[in-house]
């Protein structure tokens, strides 16, 4: 790695440290607001009156402990720095934070760090960065609460579309259209498959403008190999679960965080190093 190079990825690295921290809001108030508007809505479609509520969006309020409710100052919110000088406690009431916070953050500073080695300080790197950002949040929020937002999942299918239309991706833009159709159709279809035979729903549409984006991003080229790489990765963890008794209720994982997985492996090795993972 030459110097160049290294600052540069040192630099995004630093970046997706401060932008993973701002993940982790996303992840815990998206949710909760997207809840909020929900109600408003069905309240007013029924004539009934909208609760005045606490303004609550990604900037406002600051942040706070969960437990007891303590408004951290700036010196707490440190990425990585903070959790580990104050050990993993809220410097309030020493209740626990979750090692979550800081994992997210490493793993954003992680993804950043690689696109600026592997593309440098340049648009290309950027773009890419903002795909990986997007993909932690879908995936967490996922796995939380078995949403996937159109907020995050629509933004990040036309970012694919304009990165290929004006060259940043790699991808033809007729490939980037084709890949999006492909992928919102191919889940499509399985989903009415699977409901008919069995009366039952065994995906989200969320899934579908997920693999939609994927499409968009890396082509349709890419959607066989991603689509095992997600169906690999989510037996795998599916099993583990099973037998270490951790699954749901209903015996259910969303498939959205493994879609995700799959779409940063792509980023990282490629499409078609995809295909040699899973021995094919």
């Amino acid at each position: 790695m030459g110097l160049s190079q290294g600052l540069d990825a040192t630099f995004l690295g630093v970046l997706g440290l401060l932008i993973g921290s701002f993940l982790n809001v996303v992840i815990y108030r998206l949710p909760v607001m997207l809840e909020a508007r929900w109600k408003a809505e069905c309240a007013d479609m029924q004539g009934q009156p909208i609760p005045v509520a606490e303004r609550f969006n990604l900037m406002v309020p600051r942040s706070r402990c969960q437990s007891c409710g303590h408004t951290l100052s700036w010196f707490e919110n440190i990425p990585v720095l903070s959790y580990v000088v104050l050990r993993g406690r809220c410097r309030h009431c020493q209740a626990p934070v979750s090692l979550r916070y800081p994992l997210i953050e490493l793993a954003t500073g992680a993804l950043f760090f690689f696109c600026g080695w592997h593309w440098g300080l340049n648009a290309t790197a950027l773009i890419w960065c903002g795909f990986a950002a997007a993909l932690l949040a879908l995936a967490m929020i996922d796995w939380d609460t078995t949403l996937l937002p159109d907020d995050i999942t629509l933004p990040l299918l036309w970012a694919g579309l304009m990165a290929a239309a004006l060259g940043l991706s790699g991808v033809v833009l007729p490939d980037a259209v084709w890949g999006a159709v492909g992928g919102y159709m191919s889940l499509w279809l399985v989903y009415w498959a699977f409901k008919l035979a069995t009366g039952k729903e065994g995906m989200g549409f969320g899934d579908f403008k997920l693999f939609a984006a994927l499409g968009a991003w890396f082509g349709w080229q890419a959607l066989i190999p991603i689509i095992l790489m997600a169906s690999v990765i989510g037996a795998i963890v599916g099993i583990a679960m099973k037998f270490s008794s951790a699954l749901r209720e209903g015996g259910y994982i969303p498939f959205g965080p493994f879609l995700a997985g799959a779409g940063l492996t792509a980023m990282l090795l490629g499409p078609q190093a995809i295909l040699r993972v899973v021995g094919l």
